[in-house]
Formats: C-alpha cells, structure tokens, sequence
C-alpha cells in the first residue's frame, strides 16, 4: 500500500471562462472525494486544483497504490431461523451464505449477538480494498458527471461514431501515481504521462510530465503556462499595479472581481500591456466607456486618483512577444469602434427629453398580469406621492419625488440602456442632467434603483429614499398580489432583495413612516388581493435574517420583532436596549416573571375586559405591586416616549422584588370573582408596562 502523491489532468478546448474557476475547484474536491470513500486518500491529504483555458487538474498527495481490506459484518437473520434443534445450519442459513458468496462453514464461526430483541447471527468478512486504478476510474467518471457545467455539447471521437458529452472537446487525459502512470480512461481517451503547453509560447509540445509533484514547474517551465488560477490570478493583480505605476499620474485600475476571475480564464501566462484612446471619448459619461471596456474587451481603465477615467486602459494579454506593440495598437484598433457606438448613442438619447419618451413607456410590457411600464410608472408616482404626505411637513419637495418617479423609468426607451440594460438610472441620471432639471432629481433618477445588492449604496437623498421605497413596494405588492412569491432557493423578481431594500431605506434612511401605512398604500393599487398580512409577515421574516447576520441573537430579534414594531428606524434602539436590559441582575427574574405572566393572562377568559379597582387590592405583596407600579411606570413610559428605550428597560428594573413577594404571597386564581378579576387586571397592567420596548418573555431561558 505505497502512498504516492496523484495527479490526474484533462486537457480540452477552450473551457467557458465565467465558469473555468468553479470547474476546477469542483474537479479537484469530486475526485478528492471518491478517492477518499474509496479508502485511496488519507482524512488530511492535501488537494491542489489547477485549472487554465485548456486544462482542468488535481494535485493530491498521499494516494495509496491499493486501498486496506474493509471488514464488513453482514446480518443473516435470528439463532432460531438458522439453526435447527442440534445446532446444525438450516436450508435457509446456506442458501444465504451461498448468495453472499461464502463457502459453508462450520457454525462456529459464525458471530452471535443479541440485536435488541432476538439472538442473531452475523456474518464477518473482509472486503478487498480497491485498487488506485479502480477507485480512480471511479473517481474521474463521477466527478466529471457531476461537474456544475454551463452547456454541454456533443462531439464525435476519431472513429466516427462514438459520440461524448462535455463541456468542450477533449485531447488528452494525464494520471500518474508518482512517477507510474495509473491505466485509465475517460472522454474516449487512455491516460499517459503527457499533456500539452501554451498553444503558441510552449518550448515543448507535447510535454512529458515525469512525476505527478514535477506538474507545475514542468509547465511553466516548457510549456509556458501558469497552471494554478490563484497564481495565476495574483499575477495579473501584481502586472495591473505595475503597469498602472508606470503609466505614472497616480492612475489605478477599476477595480472588479468578476473580471479578473474572467482575464484570469482567458490566459495562460498573463501579459500586461498598456493602451490608450482619442481624449475626445472622455466626453461620454464615463460609466458608458468603463461598461463597454469591460464587456466587450475585457480591458481595465485606468482612474485617476479622484476616480475620474482616463484615455488609458490595461490589457491582459496571453502573448508575451519582444516587441508587444502590434498587440497594443490591435486592441487600440479594436476599442475605437465600441467607444465611437456609445458616443453615437449618447449624441442620439440627447435629441429627445426624458419627459417626451414617457408616451411610449405604454407600449412597454412589464408584467402581462400588471400591465405595461408606464402604468407601474403611474403606480409608483402615486405611491411616492403619498408617502410624502405620511412625512412631516417640509421634510421633502412632494413636486420633485413625483418627477422623478415618472421619469425613472424613461431611459429604458434610450439607444444606450437597449445596448448596456447595467446602466438604466445611471444614463437617466444624465439626461435629466441634460435636460435642465434639478439635481435631486437627476439623482433620485439614478439612485431609485438602490441599494441595488445586499450592501450596496443607499439613495444619495430624500426624494431618491422615497422613489426607490414606491418603486420597491410597487415591485412587492404587485409580485404577491399575482401570487408570484419565492419558493425555496427560487426568487425570480428579487423580491428578498427589495424587501431587503425597504427594510435599509427604512431603518437607515430615517423615514419615519410606518411600515403598516407604507404596504396599506401599495397595496391599494392592487385591490382586492389581501396582501397586505402576508407582505408584511415576509418583510419582517427578512428583516429577522437581516438582524441575526449583523450579531443580534435570534432571542434578541425575537423579543423586538414579535411586537411587530412599525417604525423600523427604532428597531435597532430597540435591540441596543435589551442587550443592555439583559446583563443587569434582574433580567432573569423579570423575563421569567413576564412569562408567567403572559401564559396566565391568555388563559384568564375575564383578563381582557378586567379593570383594576385599587379599593380590592387586599394583600400586602400586591398593594406594593401597585405601589412601585404607579412610581415605575410612569418614568418607564416616559423615556419610551423620549425614543429612550435603553433608560426605560432600566427602569423596570426597580419591579423584580414586588413581582417576585406578589407571586410568593399572592393566590391569583381566587374564588372570589371581583377579586380574581382585579388581580387579572393588575397583571394584565404590569404586562404592558413592561412589553413597549420588546417582549422580554422570549429572554426568558
């Protein structure tokens, strides 16, 4: 059982980029896997992925030629059933052992053991451990069955007729266990010891591996190829920063993740150049040429130290050439056309105004249930407007929030979002700049859209804050009122990610309008669907999740949420107060008293209609409730009124010692009904003292 590292490569065309990184992160951790089911790995054997263009690999060390025997123990069936009177093995007994492939033996080696309820006997064998060839053909067929590829397409192999089914056509399989090679096959391909360099910078071609640990350097060293994607991906980091340094003027790259996994997919060993552009282009709005770079070229602009586009770029080539310059002024060539059709499309928007393509946004269809995007339009206006009307006097320009929510949507008509759909609200923005009208506006244009990603920028002003709250309470109410909820892992309007974006624009935005008035006014536009219970059930189950993931606990959040606050710009003064309530002494005893409490009062029928009558308090336990009642209410519903919520959990503090001697001294359940009836009253008057802030209840263990 000799551990040797393993190496396992295939090489194909061109795999599809956006995908390359997942592709090898899942071959290595699938073969990984099965190997180590099988017993060919160790629990700390160590997994490389390696994956370019035209490779997925996978480096893992300490694989065993042939994997230990397993001992397998097999229930045959109950003493009884498999043995006659004189101990002897029945029919049935051999027939069984027969089937397993066991040879009859004597019976006494046959295991007994009582399995709960009758003695039994068992069957203990070894099973010999698999092979490396075994258990890695195996492993190859499985992980590539299961590898999470985008499209798949069928090729025939050289015979003719034998059709194969992956992501791309494949050239050569690679296994080697050390130095030996392991005989398998996959793709309608035997393994060797050899696989293939740069297509065009390779030294050698093709290039014998001559040790699984020997596959790195070997290909960077005769084949030209950086074969690890981190490495790969650091290196292309470390060109861009060199290059932009020694384009000089303090100018940095745009920063994108998404595109350098992309570049990083795109070449084998990375090459850095520098490009540049006719100054002129810079007239465009900026977003228009960084998008189209970015898309169509997968280029890097270059920013200057106030973020503002260059006439540079940074090109990430996969020829490294003595002289580049044929490769910079090819992709120079290529560049201008696409910059020339944003400027073309920006120069055409501007013949028309924002406000005279609002017409056609009728023949525009947003939903075939909720009609076409100038009726949302004409929704999302009168939502915003009232809204307004909910917010103090003067806090916003109700003639601005209505400008915008009927312009917001009238770039969809425009030549540059039907080209670049990413930049509808960033091009409205500068049209409305364009056409004259006030910043807000321009603004709220651009931001109603936000926060766009869990995280992301909230509206840059008020009357961006209350289009974007209509526009996403529209998208809501009118999505449940159609029945179009998420289900599981399926959410195809990003409804979450709006309720998510109320939830923000509420909480952190500080409008303070309550949530209950905000869905009653969306959902009036949708009459007769009754969403209103379920929409808001769904916003406080995200606003929950929202509250768990920034390290509230889950009995904090509930204590707050089950109240069903409607002013969510408190609820995180809500939470701060019963994390401080919950490390004074009395806590404990409170929330445990709150709960006993609560539990008694839902099941006291007279409790709801009782009214406290001071002349029948009798004992002495629950005078002094009374008492420290009138002197600590008062102060606690004072600083709740204040928003103090902090000093008003605080101040109930000062109840533990009279609720603890009431529930000592004092019979609730009495005979007497006026009296039981009073008590249920004092109860009932304690219980709301001290739930305003949260239900301390759920603090109780």
């Amino acid at each position: 059982m000799t551990a040797q590292n393993l190496l396992v490569e295939i090489v194909v065309e061109e795999l599809p980029p956006k995908a390359l990184k997942t592709l090898g992160e899942s071959f290595a951790a699938l073969l990984a896997a099965s190997l180590k089911q099988d017993g060919l790995t160790q629990n700390d054997a160590t997994v490389t992925a390696y994956a370019t263009p035209r490779r997925l690999a996978a480096h893992i060390t300490g694989a065993l030629a042939v994997a230990p025997d397993k001992a397998v123990s097999k229930k045959l069936m109950p003493v009884s059933v498999g043995l006659d009177q004189a101990g002897a093995p029945t029919p049935a007994l051999l027939k069984k052992l027969t089937a397993l492939g066991a040879e009859p033996f004597a019976v006494e080696k046959l295991r007994r053991e009582n399995d709960g309820k009758v003695d039994t006997l068992f069957y203990d064998s070894a099973v010999k451990g698999a092979t490396l060839a075994e258990g890695l053909q195996r492993a190859i067929e499985s992980a590539l069955a299961a590898l999470p590829i985008p499209k798949m397409m069928s090729y025939q192999l050289a015979d003719g007729w034998t059709s194969v089914n992956f992501a791309r056509p494949a050239h050569s399989l690679l296994a080697l266990h050390g130095a030996a090679v392991v005989p398998v096959t996959a793709l309608g391909l035997s393994s060797g010891n050899v696989t293939n360099g740069h297509r065009f910078e390779a030294s050698v071609d093709p290039i014998p591996i001559e040790h699984a640990d020997a596959y790195a350097k070997t290909l960077l060293d005769k084949g030209a190829v950086i074969a690890s994607f981190a490495e790969r991906r650091a290196e292309i980091v470390r060109q861009l920063a060199a290059a932009a340094k020694k384009a000089g003027g303090g100018l940095r790259p745009v920063e994108d993740d998404a595109l350098l996994d992309e570049v990083t997919a795109l070449t084998e060993r990375p090459n850095v150049l520098i490009g540049e552009f006719e100054p002129e282009f810079l007239e465009v709005p900026q977003e228009c040429l960084i998008l189209t770079m970015k898309a169509n070229q997968k280029y890097f602009p270059l920013l200057d130290a106030t973020g503002k586009l260059t006439h540079r770029f940074l090109i990430v080539s996969n020829l490294t050439p003595l002289d580049p310059s044929a490769i910079v002024s090819g992709n120079e060539r290529v560049v201008r056309p696409r910059l020339a059709d944003a400027k073309f499309f920006f120069d055409q928007d501007r013949k028309k105004t924002l406000a005279s393509r609002i017409p056609a946004l009728a023949k525009v269809v947003y939903h075939n249930k909720l009609g076409s995007q100038s009726e949302r339009s004409e929704r999302v206006s009168a939502i915003a407007c009232a809204i307004v009307n909910k917010l103090p006097e003067g806090f916003i320009s109700a003639e601005m929030v209505v400008q915008a929510a009927e312009l917001a949507k009238a770039d969809l008509l425009t030549d540059m979002v039907g080209e670049f759909p990413e930049l509808q609200g960033v091009m409205g923005r500068y049209y409305a700049l364009y056409d004259g009208l006030p910043a807000d506006v321009a603004d709220a244009i651009a931001d109603h859209y936000k926060p766009r990603f869990a995280g992301g920028t909230l509206p840059r002003g008020r009357v961006g804050m209350v289009v974007a709250l209509a526009d996403k309470l529209e998208t809501l109410a009118g999505m449940f009122s159609i029945g179009q909820t998420p289900t599981g892992d399926k959410d195809p309007f990003a409804l979450r990610r709006h309720a998510l974006g109320v939830i923000r624009i509420l909480t952190e935005g500080a409008l303070d309008a309550p949530l209950s008035d905000l869905i009653d006014l969306a959902a009036a536009h949708f009459s007769g669907t009754g969403v209103e219970k379920q929409l808001a059930e769904f916003i406080f189950d995200r606003l929950a999740v929202n509250l768990r993931e920034q390290g509230y606990t889950a009995q904090e959040v509930d204590a707050v949420l089950s109240l069903s606050p409607q002013l969510l710009s408190d609820i995180n003064k809500r939470l701060t107060a019963v994390r401080v309530f919950v490390t004074l002494p009395e806590a404990p005893a409170l929330a445990a008293a709150n709960k006993r409490v609560g539990n008694i009062l839902k099941k006291a029928e007279e409790a709801a209609t009782a009214r406290l009558d001071p002349a029948l308090l009798q004992e002495p336990a629950e005078i002094a409730l009374s008492n420290a009642l009138n002197s600590v209410a008062p102060l606690a519903n004072a600083a709740f009124e204040a928003g103090d919520y902090t000093s008003s959990l605080q101040t109930l503090a000062a109840l533990r010692d009279p609720v603890d001697a009431f529930f000592d001294k004092v019979m609730v359940n009495v005979e007497d009904r006026k009296l039981r009836a009073n008590r249920f009253a004092l109860l009932a008057r304690l219980f709301d003292a001290m739930n305003r802030v949260a239900d301390l209840s759920r603090l109780s263990a």
